[in-house]
């Protein structure tokens, strides 16, 4: 037992830090007087207390994480503050357990599902704390746990590189790590701030505004109205929205190296970037032709505005939505669907594969075609001007093979359960890519509430899997990871 004390002690110290957010919704529901606040003061004594108390076990045990210790801290991380994290739900909402890990696994994760009805009528405090739960998980609370922990005497290198989303995970932007997730931080912090004045400019009060930017930053999702983007029905809150989405969907280094540089440079050496623009922008007009020719709408520029919304909302795995897509023609909601899968870059609040593994099987496959015509010829996968090496197309090849194999056998469990196909896959493919809302049954104008409790801990699984792409996840239930 005592192997584990080092990451026991970090995480104690992770849990006691994390218990100091809940002071922030306990201090504006003191100022809104909306009733919550009994639930804050018990969260808040109870995360901080089992902070400490781990701390306190585990307090002599100093020595620097392993590779072993860091996959562990960043499973436990995901999988053990949710429990903390969905207290207040649990007692205001007098909500199960069950219900109240969903909810905050899928804004820890970023994935935005809810299972809460009428959130229009919740205390404000909750839906902050919804919101809050989406950014903090944005850009990784192990992230953040790494420009911190260095100046307690906890290392995090292990950490970093377990979270670090995409496959290339260790290319460093300073000689420090400490410098480089606390870069990360600001300029994300940054981009939120002018998300909040956007949003308030546009037409949104000023804790819509918060809200929502810190969902549409952490590409969550988390709206504080059942209506979602809907409510405001607002052209220009949807266009500072889609804006600021798309800004999130990009490596958060090239924005990094962007301001750090004072140079749109590093944006137009970014190798995902054309891709993932082309991809969202293609989608947008091809849609929007398609709900136009449809008369789904009665005209291309209403269509186009629907269209721009959903699909950049969706693609880029946020979740809001202002119009009901799920009674568009079949293909569209599908098509969207399947953008979700890998849109996003490495190094984004995203979710799916990522645009830089979609682009590695794209030209894998390409050159397996070349290959096959001139079984000769030497025909590299280059990615950004270089080779990718073998053992990361290894690793990529794997990847895709687990996210497939993964969606098929939590799909068939859910038919299994009873649910029908359609929502079954949607919810499965929602959930993995970190998505929101999927079709059917969980489409944008309902929730996951519809779910038994195995169907909404399939789900819970799935966001796991894919907040921490897959292996992270895997390699802790392998049992060679137990082994001494």
């Amino acid at each position: 037992m005592k192997r584990f004390y080092p990451t026991i002690r970090v995480f104690g110290v992770l849990l006691t830090g994390f218990s100091f957010t809940l002071l922030v919704p306990l201090l504006l529901s003191w100022h809104w007087q909306d009733g919550a606040e009994s639930a804050y003061d018990e969260a808040f004594l109870l995360t901080f207390g089992t902070g400490l108390g781990l701390w306190w076990t585990a307090r002599s045990e100093k020595r620097e994480l392993k590779v072993r210790d860091g996959f562990l801290m960043v499973v436990m991380v995901w999988t053990l503050l949710p429990i903390y994290a969905g207290l207040p739900l649990i007692l205001h909402l007098n909500i199960s357990f069950t219900d109240a890990y969903f909810e905050a696994v899928s804004g820890l994760t970023t994935t935005g599902a809810t299972v809460l009805p009428n959130l229009d009528e919740l205390p404000p405090s909750i839906n902050l704390w919804r919101g809050m739960l989406v950014w903090m998980g944005g850009m990784g609370l192990v992230v953040l746990a790494v420009a911190v922990l260095p100046l307690l005497g906890i290392g995090g290198r292990q950490m970093f590189k377990a979270e670090t989303p995409g496959p290339m995970k260790d290319s460093q932007l300073t000689p420090r790590l400490t410098q480089t997730a606390k870069g990360l931080w600001v300029v994300y912090g940054a981009i939120t701030l002018a998300c909040i004045l956007g949003l308030k400019w546009a037409g949104m009060d000023w804790f819509d505004a918060v809200m929502h930017s810190f969902s549409t930053m952490g590409l969550g999702g988390f709206s504080s109205h059942d209506a979602s983007f809907g409510y405001w029905d607002s052209p220009a809150i949807e266009a500072v929205t889609i804006f600021f989405m798309l800004l999130a969907g990009i490596n958060f280094a090239t924005h990094f190296l962007a301001v750090r540089g004072r140079s749109l440079h590093p944006y137009r050496h970014d190798p995902e970037i054309v891709w993932y623009l082309v991809t969202v922008i293609g989608s947008v007009v091809g849609i929007a032709i398609y709900l136009a020719v449809l008369e789904v709408y009665p005209d291309f520029g209403t269509a186009l505005r629907f269209s721009a919304f959903n699909v950049v909302s969706i693609a880029t795995t946020t979740g809001f939505a202002n119009t009901d897509y799920n009674l568009w023609p079949m293909a569209a909601p599908l098509w969207m669907l399947f953008l979700c899968s890998f849109t996003t870059s490495a190094g984004s609040t995203g979710g799916g594969i990522k645009m830089i593994r979609a682009m590695i099987l794209y030209k894998q496959v390409y050159r397996e075609l070349v290959r096959a015509m001139h079984p000769s010829a030497v025909w590299p996968v280059r990615i950004g001007g270089g080779s990718v090496p073998q053992n990361i197309l290894t690793a990529v090849l794997a990847f895709g093979f687990a996210y497939m194999c993964i969606i098929v056998a939590l799909t068939l469990l859910m038919a299994f359960s009873g649910l029908d196909i359609v929502t079954g896959f949607s919810a499965v493919v929602a959930s993995l890519n970190n998505t929101g809302p999927g079709l059917n049954q969980v489409g944008p104008a309902t929730t996951f509430e519809v779910l038994t409790d195995f169907q909404t801990w399939v789900c819970i699984f799935a966001m796991l899997l894919g907040r921490l792409e897959i292996f992270t996840l895997l390699v802790v239930l392998t049992p060679e990871f137990w082994r001494k």
